[in-house]
């Protein structure tokens, strides 16, 4: 909608309208984004047959912690978390050190083959050698049962490393390496001392990234590391899940006894999603303020 001031000429929506607008949009969008969450939120401290009769559209009915209580009482849920913060922990610092060592070597454009070393690690975003050859690899080197089966196979993230990359060439000051250079300070005193705490913003987008990525992963760890030990907790949740729903099946054969273990193995999906996304939740806004400077910084073409 346009006005017409004084002049009679066409003018845009006042800055007041304008901002009303903005506001309306954002929440739409935030309701849209944030609803599902909440959705399972509410469904997993509801009745199952409640929420399938929609009557937990907004507020729990039939309130009850069941399902809670089932996945918690599975002594590998602590395990699990244990695992699961482990691999986090230090698939994250692995996979941002190596970003950083692969993405700031391919932003100075002096580098010699410096194109043919980036068409080489954007190959492989597009071909792969596929889970039996990985896998084989893997074994032949002996990492079948050990963590480093999680990190080292994919350690470094091709699309991530580009935004890396590009950080680096748009965002640190050229004249602030040659500076130090000139000063005296060797290529990787430069990299620890300017490069590394000019780019703060971009490391916690990388930061979150790979904590998702790795807090979330239960097929690589399916693959390689046989056995509950040493399964990080969407594994645990996800054989929990599969037992609930195996004895379900069997007691579907007892008069009376399928109906409320159905209800329980319902209760348990819910509540596996809230465990499961609970710490990665309560992370995020430490390192939200850092997010968008960085991913935006870092997703200009260079």
């Amino acid at each position: 909608m346009r006005t017409k001031s004084k002049a009679g000429k066409l003018t845009g929506f006042s800055e007041r309208t304008s901002d009303i607008i903005l506001v309306a949009v954002c929440l739409v969008i935030l309701i849209i984004v944030a609803y599902p969450l909440y959705y399972v939120l509410v469904a997993s401290v509801s009745n199952p047959y409640d929420v399938y009769a929609g009557k937990t559209f907004a507020l729990p009915s039939g309130f009850t912690f069941d399902g809670y209580k089932a996945v918690f009482a599975d002594p590998s849920i602590v395990t699990g978390y244990l695992n699961s913060i482990k691999y986090t922990v230090v698939g994250t610092v692995f996979s941002v050190v190596m970003l950083y060592l692969t993405a700031y070597p391919l932003s100075v454009k002096e580098l010699p083959g410096r194109k043919f070393f980036s068409i080489f690690f954007i190959i492989t975003m597009y071909f792969g050698g596929g889970l039996v050859p990985t896998y084989l690899i893997v074994k032949q080197t002996g990492l079948v049962n050990n963590m480093w089966a999680l990190f080292l196979p994919g350690g470094v993230a091709v699309g991530n490393m580009i935004i890396v990359r590009n950080f680096f060439e748009n965002s640190i000051p050229k004249e602030m390496i040659e500076a130090a250079e000139i000063d005296g300070a060797s290529k990787w005193t430069t990299f620890l001392r300017v490069v590394v705490p000019l780019s703060r913003s971009i490391m916690a987008v990388m930061v979150v990234f790979s904590m998702v990525a790795y807090w979330n992963d239960w097929f690589t760890s399916l693959i390689y590391l046989p056995g509950t030990a040493k399964a990080p907790l969407p594994l645990v949740l996800r054989n929990i899940l599969i037992k609930s729903s195996a004895s379900a099946s069997q007691m579907s054969m007892i008069s009376g006894g399928y109906a409320e273990l159905n209800k329980l193995t319902e209760m348990i999906k819910f509540s596996s999603i809230i465990v499961a996304a609970a710490p990665m939740l309560i992370v995020y806004p430490f390192v939200q303020k850092y997010f968008e400077k960085g991913f935006m910084a870092g997703a200009v073409k260079g």
